[in-house]
């Protein structure tokens, strides 16, 4: 049997893949439930694998498959997969590459959303971007990105990010952050009480908390790239 905030998730979830085709974000969840904090949808998250009304997907970034309903809710029941199995719906902004002016931008490797890896410093190829994304003046780079801690950013595995390379970052600023010259990753930058916070968008990862002499900003997110 559920609990009350059991049913209440898989009826939202449910309820909103029928009406608007996608599923909530983790953030839309906590505020529907009430809870205080992602790591309580997390919780509920499990409890549902548990008892097998859900199935999380191997390798795919916050997947999950609803198994089955209860019955109080089996007759409105339409199986999907949340984030999973289709590509993730594209940004409401979204306008294909060959729209417009596009420029052609150096492909530097891969970043990391999760886990940091050793710092990029190599051409791959190139790839071309809408001029729009470009606005402004400086150099870019784009990288691909590996990892989920980004993903309630709307920064999936396997995204290309745009990068406009400089040194300093604004509170909040989504950035590409070298971690004592060796480690690169791709993180919300946040000064607290004369430290560096590098903040992910994903409750399953901690925030960084490094002093300023280890954190080198190397560039700010200016736009992103999907296939689909």
């Amino acid at each position: 049997m559920l609990t009350r905030k059991q049913l209440e998730l898989l009826d939202l979830i449910d309820t909103r893949m029928k009406t608007e085709g996608v599923p909530p974000s983790f953030d839309e969840m906590k505020d529907a439930l009430n809870l205080r904090s992602k790591s309580g949808i997390h919780r509920l998250i499990t409890a549902l694998e548990e008892r097998g009304f859900i199935r999380r997907l191997a390798h795919r970034a916050r997947a999950i498959e609803v198994v089955r309903m209860p019955e109080a809710l089996e007759s409105r029941h339409v199986p999907r997969v949340i984030e999973g199995s289709a590509p993730p719906p594209a940004p409401a902004r979204a306008a294909p590459v060959s729209d417009g002016q596009s420029q052609s931008v150096p492909l530097m490797g891969r970043i990391a959303a999760g886990t940091p890896i050793e710092a990029i410093s190599e051409i791959s190829h190139h790839v071309s971007v809408p001029g729009s994304m470009l606005a402004g003046r400086g150099n870019h780079y784009a990288l691909e990105v590996r990892g989920d801690s980004m993903i309630d950013a709307g920064i999936h595995d396997g995204d290309i990010v745009v990068i406009r390379e400089q040194t300093t970052a604004d509170n909040g600023d989504i950035v590409v952050a070298l971690v004592e010259g060796h480690e690169a990753t791709l993180k919300r930058f946040r000064r607290r009480n004369g430290m560096i916070a590098l903040e992910a968008a994903n409750p399953a990862y901690e925030t960084r908390m490094l002093r300023d002499d280890q954190v080198k900003v190397q560039g700010r997110l200016v736009g992103l790239i999907r296939s689909y």
